[in-house]
């Protein structure tokens, strides 16, 4: 693996290069960044449900099929608007970019990433029935609701320790020097935050809508829910993980 050392500044190069992508490159990736992690979110919905009656089995072994949607990304090609928060929050701090680049990247990453994540919902989840019934409809209506019934503060520092976690896993990728190194390091902090129950901005992203496809949830405790989610998320992840790292490893 990468020293601490050397992973910071490969991380501030590839947080600039994410914000020079053309749009058409950031719309595609975001969309499927946002996609990606939904289909890991509905595979733990299906392996939890499954496993309903078998108590936490079943959230630790969902948990466990979680993380697919980031390692495919960081291995594959997507942008995720919570890794970008550490990676392109590193490259405003090196003042290889302007805080406004920072801003808009984040802007177009979330809306592309929402659009993916409610696509997945709809069409993987809802539409074909993977959703719509049984034990599975139950498990996601229970985990969404869950979600939406955390109050404002509680929610934003459930985000804190969600990106904190992705961004350390999105750190460890980096620090990598292969593909099975990269896997096991994305693997256990992502795996780590979904066991715990901390909130995912994206995550939530599908699984809020799915249950109000099923009719368990509104759009209101939907924008209610994502607002400190997302603020959390920022906080931890440029500024437990990008700040302090920064301030930790970067030579004056």
């Amino acid at each position: 693996m990468f020293s601490p050392q050397e992973v910071l500044p490969q991380s501030i190069a590839k947080g600039a290069a994410k914000v020079k992508l053309p749009l058409l490159t950031k719309l595609i990736l975001g969309f499927f960044g946002g996609a990606l992690i939904a289909l890991g979110f509905l595979a733990d919905v299906r392996v939890a449900g499954a496993l309903a009656d078998y108590g936490g089995l079943g959230t630790v072994l969902g948990a466990g099929v979680f993380p697919l949607g980031l390692i495919v990304i960081l291995l594959m090609g997507g942008e995720l608007v919570t890794g970008n928060m550490m990676l392109v929050s590193l490259a405003t701090y090196d003042h290889k970019i302007k805080v406004g680049d920072f801003l808009m990247n984040l802007l177009v990453i979330s809306l592309m990433n929402f659009v993916g994540a409610v696509c997945v919902a709809f069409f993987l989840g809802h539409f074909t029935g993977l959703t719509h019934t049984g034990a599975f409809r139950t498990t996601l209506i229970t985990m969404a609701q869950g979600k939406v019934a955390m109050p404002f503060w509680q929610s934003l520092v459930s985000g804190i320790g969600c990106n904190w976690l992705v961004g350390i896993a999105v750190w460890l990728a980096t620090a990598a020097k292969d593909g099975t190194g990269k896997i096991l390091g994305i693997w256990f902090p992502i795996m780590a935050f979904v066991a715990i129950g901390f909130q995912h901005s994206v995550a939530n992203c599908f699984l809020i809508p799915a249950a109000i496809f099923e009719g368990a949830v509104t759009w209101s405790q939907f924008f209610m829910n994502i607002i400190p989610v997302y603020l959390g998320n920022v906080l931890g992840g440029a500024g437990l993980v990008g700040a302090l790292y920064y301030l930790a490893y970067k030579k004056k």
